[in-house]
Protein backbone atom coordinates (compact mmCIF):
# COMPACT_ATOMS: atom_id res chain seq x y z
CA UNK A 1 0.00 0.00 0.00
CA UNK A 2 1.31 3.60 -1.19
CA UNK A 3 -0.31 6.83 0.22
CA UNK A 4 1.65 10.02 1.33
CA UNK A 5 1.23 10.86 5.00
CA UNK A 6 -0.08 14.62 5.48
CA UNK A 7 -1.04 14.21 8.75
CA UNK A 8 -0.77 16.49 11.84
CA UNK A 9 -0.14 15.74 15.82
CA UNK A 10 -3.44 15.17 17.56
CA UNK A 11 -2.98 17.58 20.79
CA UNK A 12 -4.30 14.66 23.21
CA UNK A 13 -3.59 11.58 20.91
CA UNK A 14 -2.21 9.21 23.21
CA UNK A 15 -1.44 5.12 22.87
CA UNK A 16 -3.12 3.07 24.98
CA UNK A 17 -0.29 1.02 26.40
CA UNK A 18 -1.52 -2.45 27.02
CA UNK A 19 2.02 -3.58 28.09
CA UNK A 20 1.65 -0.94 31.68
CA UNK A 21 -1.03 -4.04 33.00
CA UNK A 22 1.98 -6.89 32.55
CA UNK A 23 4.45 -4.70 33.61
CA UNK A 24 2.64 -3.78 37.02
CA UNK A 25 2.69 -7.45 38.20
CA UNK A 26 5.17 -9.05 40.03
CA UNK A 27 5.49 -11.54 36.94
CA UNK A 28 7.91 -9.26 35.49
CA UNK A 29 10.63 -9.61 37.76
CA UNK A 30 12.83 -12.51 38.61
CA UNK A 31 14.36 -13.10 41.70
CA UNK A 32 18.60 -13.10 40.91
CA UNK A 33 19.98 -13.02 44.17
CA UNK A 34 18.60 -12.76 47.76
CA UNK A 35 19.92 -12.69 51.68
CA UNK A 36 18.71 -11.73 54.71
CA UNK A 37 19.46 -8.14 53.70
CA UNK A 38 19.68 -8.00 50.05
CA UNK A 39 17.15 -9.11 46.94
CA UNK A 40 18.24 -8.39 43.50
CA UNK A 41 15.64 -9.23 40.67
CA UNK A 42 15.87 -8.83 36.83
CA UNK A 43 13.19 -7.22 34.86
CA UNK A 44 11.91 -8.45 31.66
CA UNK A 45 9.22 -7.79 29.43
CA UNK A 46 8.53 -7.90 25.81
CA UNK A 47 5.54 -7.40 24.05
CA UNK A 48 4.96 -7.47 20.26
CA UNK A 49 2.25 -6.30 18.35
CA UNK A 50 -0.10 -6.35 14.71
CA UNK A 51 -2.28 -4.01 14.00
CA UNK A 52 -4.56 -2.87 10.91
CA UNK A 53 -6.91 -0.30 10.31
CA UNK A 54 -8.77 -0.19 6.81
CA UNK A 55 -9.71 3.47 7.52
CA UNK A 56 -7.09 6.37 8.08
CA UNK A 57 -7.59 9.51 10.04
CA UNK A 58 -4.44 11.43 9.18
CA UNK A 59 -5.87 12.83 5.68
CA UNK A 60 -4.44 10.14 3.89
CA UNK A 61 -6.63 7.59 1.49
CA UNK A 62 -6.81 3.70 2.57
CA UNK A 63 -5.91 2.21 5.19
CA UNK A 64 -3.12 1.10 7.73
CA UNK A 65 -1.16 -2.19 8.84
CA UNK A 66 1.88 -2.29 10.59
CA UNK A 67 3.59 -3.63 13.28
CA UNK A 68 4.78 -2.38 17.39
CA UNK A 69 7.34 -3.92 19.19
CA UNK A 70 9.32 -3.50 22.38
CA UNK A 71 11.22 -5.15 24.63
CA UNK A 72 12.53 -4.32 28.47
CA UNK A 73 15.02 -5.05 30.57
CA UNK A 74 17.09 -4.41 33.46
CA UNK A 75 17.46 -5.28 37.73
CA UNK A 76 15.76 -3.88 40.69
CA UNK A 77 17.52 -4.02 44.13
CA UNK A 78 16.42 -4.02 47.71
CA UNK A 79 18.79 -2.88 50.80
CA UNK A 80 17.12 -3.36 54.36
CA UNK A 81 19.29 -1.24 57.32
CA UNK A 82 19.41 -2.55 59.95
CA UNK A 83 15.69 -1.03 61.25
CA UNK A 84 16.49 2.26 59.22
CA UNK A 85 14.54 1.50 56.34
CA UNK A 86 15.58 0.05 53.26
CA UNK A 87 16.80 1.86 49.95
CA UNK A 88 15.69 0.36 46.49
CA UNK A 89 16.30 1.25 42.91
CA UNK A 90 15.75 0.20 39.23
CA UNK A 91 17.03 0.76 36.22
CA UNK A 92 15.10 -0.71 33.04
CA UNK A 93 16.30 -0.17 29.30
CA UNK A 94 13.63 -0.48 26.41
CA UNK A 95 14.72 -1.24 23.08
CA UNK A 96 11.58 -0.47 20.77
CA UNK A 97 10.73 -0.32 17.40
CA UNK A 98 7.34 0.42 14.52
CA UNK A 99 7.31 -1.54 11.16
CA UNK A 100 4.73 -1.41 8.12
CA UNK A 101 3.11 1.64 7.47
CA UNK A 102 2.63 3.03 10.57
CA UNK A 103 -0.43 3.93 13.21
CA UNK A 104 -3.62 4.80 11.42
CA UNK A 105 -3.32 8.57 13.09
CA UNK A 106 -0.32 8.97 10.79
CA UNK A 107 2.29 9.76 13.96
CA UNK A 108 4.43 7.03 12.95
CA UNK A 109 5.67 5.56 9.85
CA UNK A 110 7.14 2.69 10.15
CA UNK A 111 10.92 3.34 10.08
CA UNK A 112 11.33 4.24 14.02
CA UNK A 113 14.05 2.14 16.49
CA UNK A 114 15.62 3.19 19.29
CA UNK A 115 16.99 1.84 22.34
CA UNK A 116 16.70 4.01 25.70
CA UNK A 117 16.82 3.59 29.59
CA UNK A 118 13.45 4.26 30.65
CA UNK A 119 12.92 3.46 34.62
CA UNK A 120 16.42 4.89 36.53
CA UNK A 121 15.49 5.78 40.08
CA UNK A 122 16.40 5.19 43.69
CA UNK A 123 14.62 5.53 47.04
CA UNK A 124 14.33 5.56 50.21
CA UNK A 125 11.72 3.66 52.54
CA UNK A 126 10.68 4.22 56.58
CA UNK A 127 9.75 0.59 57.33
CA UNK A 128 9.06 0.61 61.30
CA UNK A 129 11.28 3.21 61.45
CA UNK A 130 8.35 6.04 62.15
CA UNK A 131 5.26 4.24 63.57
CA UNK A 132 3.20 6.96 64.12
CA UNK A 133 3.46 6.95 60.20
CA UNK A 134 2.82 3.50 59.50
CA UNK A 135 4.51 0.74 58.22
CA UNK A 136 6.88 2.64 55.54
CA UNK A 137 5.37 5.61 56.35
CA UNK A 138 7.95 8.27 54.44
CA UNK A 139 9.24 7.01 51.01
CA UNK A 140 11.52 9.56 49.22
CA UNK A 141 12.44 8.86 45.07
CA UNK A 142 14.30 10.58 42.63
CA UNK A 143 15.48 9.61 39.05
CA UNK A 144 13.39 8.40 36.15
CA UNK A 145 10.42 6.69 37.17
CA UNK A 146 6.77 6.73 36.88
CA UNK A 147 4.27 8.87 38.50
CA UNK A 148 0.57 8.43 38.65
CA UNK A 149 -1.66 10.64 40.91
CA UNK A 150 -5.03 8.31 41.41
CA UNK A 151 -6.88 7.04 38.78
CA UNK A 152 -5.05 8.39 36.10
CA UNK A 153 -7.63 10.93 34.85
CA UNK A 154 -4.94 14.04 34.54
CA UNK A 155 -1.65 12.07 35.52
CA UNK A 156 -1.10 8.84 35.03
CA UNK A 157 2.51 8.44 33.03
CA UNK A 158 4.78 9.82 30.64
CA UNK A 159 3.36 7.46 27.70
CA UNK A 160 2.95 9.32 24.47
CA UNK A 161 5.29 7.94 21.97
CA UNK A 162 5.20 9.62 18.84
CA UNK A 163 7.01 8.66 16.06
CA UNK A 164 8.54 10.07 12.65
CA UNK A 165 5.23 10.72 10.99
CA UNK A 166 4.80 14.48 12.40
CA UNK A 167 6.65 17.35 12.57
CA UNK A 168 9.59 16.05 10.31
CA UNK A 169 10.30 13.64 13.36
CA UNK A 170 11.29 16.42 15.85
CA UNK A 171 9.02 14.51 18.07
CA UNK A 172 10.11 10.64 17.49
CA UNK A 173 10.37 8.57 20.81
CA UNK A 174 11.43 5.61 18.84
CA UNK A 175 8.58 3.57 18.00
CA UNK A 176 5.81 1.24 19.45
CA UNK A 177 2.90 4.03 19.69
CA UNK A 178 -0.16 2.39 20.17
CA UNK A 179 1.86 0.08 23.09
CA UNK A 180 3.54 3.09 24.37
CA UNK A 181 6.98 1.64 25.09
CA UNK A 182 8.11 4.34 27.32
CA UNK A 183 5.94 5.48 30.44
CA UNK A 184 8.77 7.04 33.06
CA UNK A 185 9.24 11.03 33.57
CA UNK A 186 12.85 11.77 32.77
CA UNK A 187 13.32 13.82 36.27
CA UNK A 188 11.35 13.24 39.38
CA UNK A 189 11.73 14.07 43.32
CA UNK A 190 8.36 12.12 45.06
CA UNK A 191 8.21 12.50 48.72
CA UNK A 192 4.89 10.11 49.93
CA UNK A 193 3.55 9.93 53.89
CA UNK A 194 1.37 7.99 55.43
CA UNK A 195 1.41 4.65 53.78
CA UNK A 196 -1.89 3.65 51.95
CA UNK A 197 -4.66 2.90 55.01
CA UNK A 198 -6.31 6.23 56.40
CA UNK A 199 -4.74 9.53 55.88
CA UNK A 200 -2.17 9.68 53.64
CA UNK A 201 -0.55 12.09 50.93
CA UNK A 202 2.34 12.87 48.58
CA UNK A 203 4.13 15.95 47.23
CA UNK A 204 5.94 15.67 43.61
CA UNK A 205 7.63 16.98 41.11
CA UNK A 206 8.26 16.00 37.63
CA UNK A 207 9.76 16.97 34.31
CA UNK A 208 9.14 15.52 30.90
CA UNK A 209 11.95 15.36 28.15
CA UNK A 210 9.27 13.83 25.56
CA UNK A 211 9.25 16.69 23.33
CA UNK A 212 5.07 15.66 21.97
CA UNK A 213 4.53 16.81 25.69
CA UNK A 214 6.84 20.47 25.26
CA UNK A 215 9.26 18.76 27.78
CA UNK A 216 6.61 20.02 30.40
CA UNK A 217 7.51 20.55 33.91
CA UNK A 218 5.05 20.62 36.82
CA UNK A 219 4.65 20.03 40.83
CA UNK A 220 1.91 18.31 42.41
CA UNK A 221 0.39 17.48 46.15
CA UNK A 222 -1.91 14.77 46.95
CA UNK A 223 -4.18 14.46 50.11
CA UNK A 224 -6.24 11.28 50.65
CA UNK A 225 -8.20 9.07 53.19
CA UNK A 226 -8.44 5.64 52.37
CA UNK A 227 -10.94 3.40 54.74
CA UNK A 228 -12.85 -0.12 53.89
CA UNK A 229 -15.35 1.96 51.45
CA UNK A 230 -13.01 3.19 49.67
CA UNK A 231 -10.30 5.87 49.18
CA UNK A 232 -11.06 10.00 48.60
CA UNK A 233 -8.55 12.11 47.37
CA UNK A 234 -7.70 15.98 46.75
CA UNK A 235 -5.03 16.88 44.20
CA UNK A 236 -3.36 19.75 43.00
CA UNK A 237 -1.24 20.69 40.07
CA UNK A 238 0.96 23.49 39.22
CA UNK A 239 2.16 24.16 35.89
CA UNK A 240 6.49 25.21 36.13
CA UNK A 241 7.70 25.47 32.68
CA UNK A 242 7.30 23.92 28.99
CA UNK A 243 9.67 23.98 26.56
CA UNK A 244 8.53 26.64 23.84
CA UNK A 245 10.48 25.45 20.88
CA UNK A 246 8.15 22.21 21.34
CA UNK A 247 4.74 23.89 22.83
CA UNK A 248 1.87 24.61 21.02
CA UNK A 249 -0.07 27.54 21.71
CA UNK A 250 -2.52 24.89 22.97
CA UNK A 251 0.36 23.44 25.43
CA UNK A 252 2.12 26.82 26.28
CA UNK A 253 -0.80 27.73 28.78
CA UNK A 254 0.70 24.56 30.82
CA UNK A 255 3.01 27.32 32.30
CA UNK A 256 1.13 28.91 35.30
CA UNK A 257 -1.63 26.57 35.01
CA UNK A 258 -3.49 25.23 38.26
CA UNK A 259 -5.12 22.02 38.36
CA UNK A 260 -7.42 21.39 41.10
CA UNK A 261 -9.80 17.96 41.42
CA UNK A 262 -11.51 15.91 44.17
CA UNK A 263 -11.72 12.04 43.26
CA UNK A 264 -13.22 8.87 45.27
CA UNK A 265 -12.95 5.35 43.99
CA UNK A 266 -14.29 2.05 46.02
CA UNK A 267 -17.48 -0.42 46.85
CA UNK A 268 -19.34 2.10 49.41
CA UNK A 269 -19.36 -0.91 51.22
CA UNK A 270 -21.56 -2.88 48.99
CA UNK A 271 -20.41 -6.40 47.85
CA UNK A 272 -19.39 -6.62 44.74
CA UNK A 273 -19.94 -3.23 44.00
CA UNK A 274 -17.45 -0.97 42.36
CA UNK A 275 -17.81 3.16 41.78
CA UNK A 276 -15.44 5.58 41.21
CA UNK A 277 -15.62 9.65 40.30
CA UNK A 278 -13.41 12.82 39.31
CA UNK A 279 -13.90 16.09 39.22
CA UNK A 280 -11.40 18.31 37.95
CA UNK A 281 -10.93 21.74 36.83
CA UNK A 282 -7.57 24.03 34.59
CA UNK A 283 -7.20 27.31 35.31
CA UNK A 284 -5.42 28.50 32.61
CA UNK A 285 -4.37 32.17 30.56
CA UNK A 286 -7.22 30.87 27.98
CA UNK A 287 -10.25 31.09 30.67
CA UNK A 288 -10.97 28.29 33.03
CA UNK A 289 -11.73 24.58 31.99
CA UNK A 290 -13.37 21.49 33.65
CA UNK A 291 -13.43 17.69 33.36
CA UNK A 292 -15.56 15.00 35.19
CA UNK A 293 -16.47 11.34 35.06
CA UNK A 294 -18.90 9.27 37.08
CA UNK A 295 -18.88 5.24 37.44
CA UNK A 296 -20.47 2.54 38.94
CA UNK A 297 -20.14 -1.46 38.12
CA UNK A 298 -21.46 -4.23 39.73
CA UNK A 299 -19.92 -8.22 39.17
CA UNK A 300 -22.69 -11.00 39.28
CA UNK A 301 -20.44 -13.34 41.11
CA UNK A 302 -22.92 -15.88 41.25
CA UNK A 303 -23.61 -16.15 38.07
CA UNK A 304 -21.68 -18.25 35.35
CA UNK A 305 -18.53 -16.48 33.78
CA UNK A 306 -19.12 -14.08 36.34
CA UNK A 307 -20.40 -10.72 34.67
CA UNK A 308 -19.13 -7.46 35.15
CA UNK A 309 -21.24 -4.63 33.87
CA UNK A 310 -19.99 -0.98 33.99
CA UNK A 311 -21.27 2.41 33.20
CA UNK A 312 -19.28 5.52 32.74
CA UNK A 313 -20.32 9.04 31.60
CA UNK A 314 -17.27 11.21 31.37
CA UNK A 315 -17.63 15.50 29.86
CA UNK A 316 -14.33 17.10 29.39
CA UNK A 317 -15.04 21.05 28.49
CA UNK A 318 -14.14 22.68 24.95
CA UNK A 319 -10.18 23.22 25.62
CA UNK A 320 -10.06 21.09 28.45
CA UNK A 321 -5.80 19.56 28.25
CA UNK A 322 -5.99 15.88 28.77
CA UNK A 323 -2.08 16.34 30.01
CA UNK A 324 -0.15 13.33 30.69
CA UNK A 325 -3.41 10.56 31.37
CA UNK A 326 -3.14 6.55 30.40
CA UNK A 327 -4.01 3.51 30.50
CA UNK A 328 -4.93 2.60 34.33
CA UNK A 329 -7.64 0.04 35.07
CA UNK A 330 -7.40 -1.46 31.65
CA UNK A 331 -9.29 -1.01 27.99
CA UNK A 332 -11.29 2.09 28.05
CA UNK A 333 -9.40 4.12 31.16
CA UNK A 334 -8.64 6.12 29.69
CA UNK A 335 -8.29 6.34 26.13
CA UNK A 336 -11.97 5.63 25.49
CA UNK A 337 -12.48 3.63 22.42
CA UNK A 338 -9.42 1.91 20.62
CA UNK A 339 -9.73 3.99 17.81
CA UNK A 340 -11.39 6.91 18.95
CA UNK A 341 -8.91 7.08 21.64
CA UNK A 342 -5.77 6.41 19.57
CA UNK A 343 -6.66 7.38 16.12
CA UNK A 344 -9.60 8.87 15.56
CA UNK A 345 -10.42 11.35 18.53
CA UNK A 346 -11.93 12.67 20.32
CA UNK A 347 -8.49 13.08 22.65
CA UNK A 348 -10.29 13.71 25.89
CA UNK A 349 -10.99 17.26 25.00
CA UNK A 350 -14.52 19.07 23.38
CA UNK A 351 -16.63 15.77 23.92
CA UNK A 352 -19.08 13.86 26.10
CA UNK A 353 -18.95 10.31 26.43
CA UNK A 354 -21.19 7.53 27.75
CA UNK A 355 -19.64 3.83 27.97
CA UNK A 356 -20.38 0.79 28.98
CA UNK A 357 -18.06 -2.36 29.39
CA UNK A 358 -18.69 -6.12 29.91
CA UNK A 359 -16.74 -8.60 31.31
CA UNK A 360 -16.95 -12.28 31.47
CA UNK A 361 -14.16 -14.89 33.43
CA UNK A 362 -15.09 -18.22 31.63
CA UNK A 363 -11.79 -19.59 33.01
CA UNK A 364 -9.39 -18.57 35.28
CA UNK A 365 -6.98 -17.18 32.76
CA UNK A 366 -9.60 -16.18 29.98
CA UNK A 367 -11.11 -12.54 30.05
CA UNK A 368 -13.66 -11.99 27.94
CA UNK A 369 -14.75 -7.51 27.12
CA UNK A 370 -17.22 -6.07 24.96
CA UNK A 371 -16.82 -1.92 25.50
CA UNK A 372 -19.53 0.24 24.15
CA UNK A 373 -18.46 4.31 23.69
CA UNK A 374 -20.88 7.05 22.04
CA UNK A 375 -18.68 10.15 21.52
CA UNK A 376 -21.03 13.50 21.74
CA UNK A 377 -19.09 16.96 20.68
CA UNK A 378 -19.96 19.60 22.99
CA UNK A 379 -18.53 22.82 20.15
CA UNK A 380 -18.06 22.47 16.57
CA UNK A 381 -17.43 25.75 15.62
CA UNK A 382 -13.94 25.85 14.67
CA UNK A 383 -13.89 22.11 15.45
CA UNK A 384 -13.89 18.56 14.23
CA UNK A 385 -16.77 17.04 14.74
CA UNK A 386 -16.04 13.70 16.04
CA UNK A 387 -19.31 12.52 17.16
CA UNK A 388 -19.76 8.69 16.77
CA UNK A 389 -19.83 5.39 18.37
CA UNK A 390 -17.62 2.36 18.64
CA UNK A 391 -17.74 -1.38 19.85
CA UNK A 392 -14.60 -3.23 21.27
CA UNK A 393 -14.65 -6.72 21.69
CA UNK A 394 -11.67 -8.61 23.08
CA UNK A 395 -10.06 -11.26 24.72
CA UNK A 396 -6.87 -11.58 27.16
CA UNK A 397 -5.72 -14.75 27.74
CA UNK A 398 -3.13 -16.03 30.06
CA UNK A 399 -2.50 -18.89 28.49
CA UNK A 400 1.08 -19.26 30.94
CA UNK A 401 2.60 -17.33 33.74
CA UNK A 402 4.85 -15.54 30.81
CA UNK A 403 2.47 -15.31 28.19
CA UNK A 404 -0.59 -12.83 27.53
CA UNK A 405 -2.45 -12.95 24.05
CA UNK A 406 -4.68 -10.63 23.53
CA UNK A 407 -6.72 -10.17 20.22
CA UNK A 408 -9.30 -7.68 19.42
CA UNK A 409 -11.73 -6.08 17.12
CA UNK A 410 -12.92 -2.41 17.28
CA UNK A 411 -16.10 -1.48 14.94
CA UNK A 412 -16.26 2.81 14.50
CA UNK A 413 -18.87 4.57 12.96
CA UNK A 414 -18.24 8.54 13.28
CA UNK A 415 -20.94 10.28 12.01
CA UNK A 416 -19.28 12.92 9.68
CA UNK A 417 -15.98 12.29 7.22
CA UNK A 418 -12.79 13.91 6.35
CA UNK A 419 -15.10 15.22 3.36
CA UNK A 420 -17.85 17.16 6.18
CA UNK A 421 -16.34 18.45 8.87
CA UNK A 422 -14.83 15.06 10.48
CA UNK A 423 -11.54 13.14 10.00
CA UNK A 424 -12.31 9.67 8.79
CA UNK A 425 -10.33 9.06 4.78
CA UNK A 426 -12.96 7.44 2.25
CA UNK A 427 -16.68 8.01 3.98
CA UNK A 428 -17.97 8.16 7.33
CA UNK A 429 -18.64 4.21 7.16
CA UNK A 430 -17.70 1.54 9.95
CA UNK A 431 -14.05 0.86 10.36
CA UNK A 432 -13.34 -2.61 10.89
CA UNK A 433 -9.91 -2.33 13.31
CA UNK A 434 -8.25 -5.39 14.45
CA UNK A 435 -5.22 -6.16 16.50
CA UNK A 436 -3.52 -8.91 18.05
CA UNK A 437 -0.79 -8.31 21.15
CA UNK A 438 1.46 -10.52 22.46
CA UNK A 439 3.14 -10.21 25.91
CA UNK A 440 5.84 -11.57 27.43
CA UNK A 441 6.31 -11.05 30.77
CA UNK A 442 9.34 -12.48 33.41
Amino acid sequence: MEHTRQSRLPRQAIGLGIALLAAGSSAQAFELYADDDTTVTGNFLAVYGLFNSRKNYDGSAGGSSWREGFIKYGLSIEQTLDGRGSLYGTANLVSSGTWGDGDAAGLSDGSERTTKFDEAFAGWRSGDLLPLLGKDGVDLSFGRQVITLGDGFIINDDGLNVGKGVADGELNRGGAYYLAARHAFDKTAVLRLGGKDGVHGSLLWFKSDNRAQANTEMAAGTLEYTAAPGTLGLTYIHGIDVDEHYASDFQKQRDGMDIYSLRGAGDAGIENAHFSFEYAWQDKDAGPQKAWYTEAGYTFAELPWSPDLTYRYSRYSKNWDSMFTGTNRGYGTWFQGEVAGNYAGPFNSNTAIQHVGLKLKPTETVTIGALFFDYKTLHTAQALNLDGRELDLYVEWAANEHLIITPLLGLYKPEKDASNGGNQVGGNGTNVYSQLVVAVPF
